[in-house]
C-alpha cells in the first residue's frame, strides 16, 4: 500500500491549485461496495449547497411560475415559444454571466482556488470574434440557448400532443422522484459516448474544434459550442419519447446540460465564503481535458474514462502514464 495520502500527494507542475487527488468517480461503480461513501456522494450532492439542490429549486420555480402548460404547448406559438426563450436566455445570463461577472471581473475571491494561473485571453486569431470571452458569449446565447429552447418546445409540444409520455405524481411518487436522482447519471452516460464521437477527426473538425478553442476555460465556455455540437450535446432529452417524464423532468435535464456547463467551467474549484468552500463549481476533471485533450472524456457520474484507460485522477502518477503513452516525457 502506498504511503502517499491526498494531503501528501506531489501536485501537478503548471497549475495554480490543484485540489487533492486522487480524484475519484462516482462509488456506485466502484468494488467493493462502500455504501457509507455512496450516502456521502449522494448527500453532497442532493442534501446540500449543490449544483444538483439548487437546479432541482430552479426547476420547479420554473415549472411553478414560468410554465405554459401542456394544454398551451399543443399548438406552436411564437408567444408561448418566446417566453421559453426569454426564460432560458435570462437563466444562461445569471449563472453564466454572474460567474463570470464575479470571478473574473469583480475576482471576487482573488486567485484562490483559481485551477489555471493565466488570465482568459482577450485576443486570439482562434476566436470569431477575437477575443475569448466575446466568442464564448457568442455562441452561447445564440445557437446555444436557440437549442436549448428547441429542445423543450420539441418536447412539450410532442407531451401535449399525446406524442411523448407524460409521468404525473400520481403514476408513480417513487419514480417520480427518482427521475431527479436518474437524470444526471444518463446525462453522463450520454455525455461521454457523444464526447468520444465528438472527438472522431471529421467530427472534430467539423463541430468540436469550436468547443476545444478553450485551453483555458471560464464559465462562458462550457456552452460554446458549433451548432452541431449544440445539436449533439441536448440529444440526450430524447430518452423521454420512450421513457415518461414530466414536465418539471424536461425542465431540470434541459436546465442541468446547460447550467452545468457554465458551472462546471468556471476554472475555481469553489465559491468561497468566509474563506470556507460552500459551492462546488469548476471541476479539475474536466480541466484537465481541455488541457490534455485525450483524457476525461466524460464526468465522474459514471466512470467509463476508467474503464477504457483515458482517466487521469491528478496525480503526477496518472500524468506519467499519460506522456508515455503518448510517446513522450515532455
Amino acid at each position: 500500500m502506498s504511503d502517499t495520502t491526498p494531503e501528501t500527494a506531489p501536485k501537478l507542475p503548471g497549475w495554480h491549485h490543484v485540489p487533492d487527488v486522487p480524484i475519484e468517480v462516482s462509488p456506485f461503480f466502484s468494488w467493493p461496495p462502500r455504501p457509507g461513501r455512496m450516502l456521502v456522494w449522494i448527500a453532497a450532492r442532493w442534501f446540500r449547497l449543490a449544483e444538483n439542490s439548487i437546479l432541482t429549486l430552479v426547476a420547479l420555480a420554473c415549472w411553478a411560475w414560468l410554465q405554459p402548460s401542456l394544454e398551451t404547448t399543443k399548438t406552436l406559438s411564437l408567444d408561448w415559444i418566446a417566453l421559453i426563450w426569454l426564460r432560458n436566455m435570462g437563466l444562461m445570463i445569471l449563472v453564466a454571466g454572474g460567474l463570470h461577472w464575479f470571478f473574473y471581473m469583480r475576482k471576487g475571491q482573488g486567485e484562490r482556488l483559481k485551477y489555471d494561473p493565466r488570465d482568459l485571453m482577450h485576443k486570439g486569431g482562434q476566436f470569431t470574434f477575437g477575443g475569448q470571452v466575446r466568442d464564448n458569449m457568442f455562441w452561447s446565447l445564440s445557437t446555444g440557448v436557440g437549442t436549448w429552447t428547441a429542445y423543450e418546445v420539441l418536447l412539450f409540444w410532442a407531451m401535449g400532443n399525446g406524442w411523448a409520455p407524460v409521468l404525473t405524481w400520481s403514476d408513480s411518487p417513487v419514480w417520480f422522484v427518482a427521475l431527479f436522482l436518474l437524470t444526471p447519471v444518463w446525462i453522463s452516460f450520454h455525455f461521454y459516448w457523444v464526447h468520444r464521437a465528438l472527438h472522431w477527426r471529421p467530427l472534430y473538425k467539423l463541430a468540436h474544434a469550436l468547443h476545444h478553442r478553450n485551453v483555458n476555460v471560464g464559465p462562458w465556455s462550457g456552452l460554446s459550442m458549433h451548432p452541431v455540437e449544440h445539436v449533439i450535446f441536448f440529444s440526450a432529452i430524447l430518452i423521454h419519447f420512450i421513457v415518461p417524464a414530466g414536465v418539471v423532468h424536461i425542465l431540470f435535464h434541459m436546465q442541468h446540460q446547460a447550467l452545468t456547463a457554465a458551472t462546471s467551467h468556471a476554472g475555481f474549484e469553489n465559491l468561497l465564503v468566509r474563506d470556507r468552500k460552500q459551492l462546488a463549481l469548476g471541476t479539475f476533471h474536466h480541466q484537465m481535458h481541455h488541457r490534455y485533450f485525450e483524457v476525461n472524456y466524460g464526468n465522474l457520474e459514471m466512470p467509463w474514462d476508467k474503464w477504457f484507460g483515458t482517466f487521469h485522477d491528478g496525480t503526477r502518477a496518472a500524468h506519467e502514464a499519460l506522456k508515455d503513452r503518448r510517446g513522450r516525457r515532455s
